[in-house]
């Protein structure tokens, strides 16, 4: 009988193309021979080897061969469970969605399942964390940063101790934009000096998303299978809907950030990415929870489901009990023609499935709280209200938060924000300490973010707590809560979910803002650009459960009535020669 299939060597592809024909240890160790070079000769190199010029504008230009005869492409986490219990990915060096591999990420634990212990759906399943979540291990934390190289973290995030625990298999750290964006206001997005520029294999040429992009560009590329981001202010939903995939951002307090390298510790929160809604709640489930160590996750008890938020995944049939809102003035408006209508004809589908859509469910402040321009995190500051600005409670939690996080690493001297900024100055070549060009050009405005921060010294004035206070209640209670308690027949009765375009980016930062859960699942690409856009469902505190009944029924909908014309396609790779930096902003 054969041995059952490991997953730990269906990873092997990822440095032998065709895992058939990896050659045993022994032979890679050994001098090789004359017979053995002759062999390695490609006379036929396609369609594996190198990109056919051919199968350009294509998903067929970088098709990922099967592995002892499992499909890993587009392949699920539960599709990969079969296969593991059956008997009997590739970055390419292109979209750069990999800042560094674990050593150990091939000891695996295919010894527990092959005697029938199996520890969870996630159990042998290959994920990778943003390089701002640490992991005690003999891998670097550093936030993309050369400032941070060689420190050492007190321990695991929590976050990842839990999915080791679910017998996950961790894979390594994924690129991102450094200092998860805080760094800079006018900046190359998904770049860190570290791991160089992500790029979406959607188009390699225009922005990935952010802050998260190498986790959500790797999952969209079938690089591996799930990841973790971590989220401020759009940095989960943003990524996951450009590159076509699912993004679970969830209630701050819902996921620890314990061992996170923070910004807010008011908006800050651990968010997942999936090929599907259900991927993306299982590595929900393996992760959230109270912790000692985040005193925000404290609020959770009571409030969360026993069992997990699995158990909510429902089919198309459900939305015959759905009511949404559609908040049209408020974000609606805001997205471009082309996904408008395909958006719009989306919602026609669902309708026809039996739910209810309600229009202008509009948050009431959206006049004063919503940028007309696209997302603009100090939009209270342009509008000459600093005390009523995201951006002046960021810069003073910053500063404080930074402090506390690098006061437990050790071997590093790097102990404020003031040093990171000297560091920067100091190795501008690499660091782009100076605005450009001076600088880096993927830094264009050098790290004007830091020195605003710097400037506050962490000080929580009258400004700072009239901004948290306006922030938080024109998106929760004055938001959020309000546009979901418009039901059609005025009988008070709560929306399901709001329904959003998540592609525009006021949409998640009113999200971000509160505090409170989003969720986007793919509809569709950009003609053009070929870059993906989403829909989103977004709801109140501790409303994930809302979030994943309708967001997998939504989905459900899409495979079995709307793939021909809405939900995940697989990337065509434009501009996959192309190297730009910065990246364009389209």
């Amino acid at each position: 009988m054969a041995a059952k299939l490991s997953f730990s060597l269906m990873l092997s592809a990822l440095s032998f193309p065709i895992c058939a024909t990896i050659p045993p240890l022994a032979e890679i160790l050994s001098f090789p021979s004359v017979s053995a070079n002759i062999s390695q000769i490609l006379d036929d190199p396609f369609p594996y080897y190198f990109p056919a010029e051919a199968s350009a504008g294509t998903p067929k230009l970088f098709a990922m061969p099967k592995c002892h005869g499992v499909t890993l492409q587009e392949a699920t986490i539960d599709q990969l469970q079969d296969y593991m219990n059956q008997e009997g990915l590739a970055d390419y060096g292109y979209i750069n969605s990999v800042l560094e591999i674990s050593p150990d990420f091939l000891a695996s634990l295919d010894a527990e399942r092959a005697a029938g212990t199996i520890r969870g759906p996630l159990h042998g399943i290959p994920y990778m964390v943003k390089d701002n979540i640490a992991t005690k291990d003999k891998m670097e934390t550093t936030a993309g940063s050369y400032a941070l190289l060689g420190s050492v973290v007190p321990r695991d995030a929590f976050v990842v101790s839990k999915l080791r625990s679910a017998g996950a298999l961790f894979f390594g750290k994924a690129t991102l934009s450094e200092w998860a964006d805080m760094r800079s206001n006018n900046y190359s997005e998904g770049y860190s000096a570290r791991g160089g520029q992500a790029r979406s294999p959607y188009n390699l040429t225009v922005n990935p998303g952010g802050s998260s992009s190498g986790g959500a560009t790797g999952v969209a590329a079938n690089v591996f299978t799930f990841a973790l981001g971590t989220e401020t202010d759009g940095s989960v939903i943003n990524p996951a809907e450009r590159n076509a995939i699912v993004g679970f951002k969830p209630t701050v307090g819902l996921t620890s950030r314990a061992g996170v390298i923070p910004e807010s510790n008011h908006q800050d929160t651990v968010g997942t990415f999936g090929k599907t809604v259900k991927d993306a709640v299982y590595a929900i489930d393996a992760i959230y929870g109270p912790d000692p160590l985040d005193n925000y996750t404290s609020a959770q008890i009571g409030k969360t489901p026993l069992g997990g938020y699995t158990q909510f995944l429902t089919t198309k049939s459900s939305l015959a009990n759905a009511t949404f809102g559609i908040p049209g003035k408020s974000f609606w408006v805001h997205a471009d023609e082309e996904q408008l209508a395909i958006l719009t004809s989306l919602l026609t589908l669902i309708e026809a499935a039996g739910a209810t859509i309600v229009n202008n469910t509009e948050l009431p402040l959206y006049e004063t709280i919503v940028s007309p321009d696209g997302w603009s995190w100090d939009y209270g500051t342009t509008r000459g209200y600093p005390n009523e600005s995201e951006y002046t409670v960021i810069k003073v939690d910053f500063y404080n938060n930074i402090q506390t996080y690098l006061s437990e690493l050790t071997n590093t001297q790097i102990r404020t924000l003031e040093d990171i900024i000297s560091y920067n100055e100091a190795n501008d070549g690499t660091e782009g300490g100076f605005a450009y060009p001076l600088g880096n050009p993927a830094f264009y405005s050098g790290q004007d973010g830091f020195h605003a921060s710097a400037a506050t010294k962490g000080v929580m004035d009258e400004t700072y707590y009239q901004a948290l206070s306006f922030i938080q209640s024109s998106t929760r209670e004055n938001g959020i809560d309000a546009a979901l308690s418009l039901s059609p027949d005025g009988s008070g009765i709560k929306l399901n979910a709001l329904l959003v375009p998540s592609d525009v980016g006021q949409s998640y930062q009113i999200a971000a803002q509160a505090g409170y859960p989003m969720l986007t699942i793919p509809v569709g690409v950009h003609e053009v650009t070929g870059m993906g856009f989403g829909l989103g469902f977004m709801q109140t505190a501790w409303g994930e459960e809302e979030l994943v009944r309708w967001g997998s029924a939504v989905e459900d909908l899409i495979v079995t009535e709307g793939r021909r014309k809405f939900g995940r396609t697989s990337p065509k790779w434009y501009g996959y020669l192309e190297r730009n930096l910065p990246v364009r902003n389209l």
